[in-house]
């Protein structure tokens, strides 16, 4: 199988890669021509065989609108488009009306894994209708890790489901960061807790709070002592402010969500140990820039 992927940064980049170990080959444009194997989008459209594939990793928001809308002006009829990005799931049903028009199917699919996705695998949550979602399987399955494809892969529903199960994703990782790092910082207030970063590394296995999350804080807590370096700033990239609308929009209680969000926003006021781990957290994930300790 021979795809089109367009953004080569954080997350393309290192899936053009699982791809190609898994057998699919792949063309990938990006405005970096360093990384790019083709210098425009007319070029990588002209390197795939009919029908085309053609997966968009880029931002979500105006830069997804462009790249798609350059896609609809470009591609044939019976070609297809993935939206990998971190999409709201109302602009996946804009995307798909829009190529509808031009008979180019669309398929939107949540991607979590972060950095580490070469290496592990990329947990995916597809969005689309059943016969598009089978034509990508091979690319699917070479994203994920290996094992048996329910305990990675779902196909939710249809057209925005994906983005839809990765924003819910995305609003329980707010609240699960939030719970470790308060944790963090009740501990090292305490002038009984003599090894902080022992305590975390003795929860990793048989605690019931072991987690991937907790073996990055504590890879974290190895690589910076005290997160000495780190600020205590941390952004918010979308997801966790959708899932709060979506949860006032449907009466839903969201408590831990909620304030997990609210308490980003409270980091850009006060200095914080928590949120200095949350944003080490971030980092460690999904190489998400922190800010320099003031």
């Amino acid at each position: 199988m021979h795809i089109g992927l367009i953004g080569l940064g954080k997350m393309g980049f290192n899936m053009r890669e699982r791809m190609r170990k898994g057998g699919i080959e792949v063309t990938g444009f990006d405005r970096n021509q360093d990384i790019a194997d083709v210098a425009s989008v007319d070029e990588l459209i002209a390197a795939l065989p009919t029908p085309r594939l053609v997966w968009v990793m880029v931002p979500s928001g105006d830069i997804t609108d462009a790249v798609i809308s350059e896609l609809g002006e470009k591609l044939s009829a019976g070609d297809m488009v993935i939206d990998g990005g971190n999409s709201r799931f109302t602009e996946d049903q804009k995307h798909a009306a829009f190529l509808d028009s031009k008979d180019i199917r669309f398929a939107d699919c949540g991607v979590s894994g972060g950095v580490w996705g070469l290496q592990n695998g990329y947990g995916l949550m597809a969005g689309g209708a059943d016969e598009d979602i089978e034509l990508a399987m091979p690319v699917f399955d070479a994203l994920r890790p290996e094992g048996d494809r329910a305990d990675s892969f779902v196909h939710v529903g249809g057209v925005g489901a994906g983005h839809y199960a990765k924003m819910v994703h995305n609003g329980i990782e707010y609240g699960l960061m939030q719970a470790y790092a308060e944790g963090y910082e009740l501990l090292a207030a305490k002038d009984i807790i003599k090894d902080l970063p022992g305590t975390f590394r003795a929860w990793q296995k048989g605690t019931v709070v072991r987690s991937w999350l907790l073996d990055l804080m504590v890879k974290a807590l190895d690589e910076d002592p005290g997160l000495a370096s780190i600020g205590d700033y941390v952004e918010d990239s979308g997801e966790g402010r959708w899932t709060v609308e979506e949860a006032i929009a449907n009466a839903i209680p969201a408590p831990a969500i909620t304030a997990a969000l609210f308490a980003r926003f409270s980091s850009r006021e006060d200095n914080s140990p928590a949120m200095k781990m949350v944003s080490a957290l971030r980092n460690q994930f999904g190489g998400h820039a922190t800010r320099p300790a003031n």
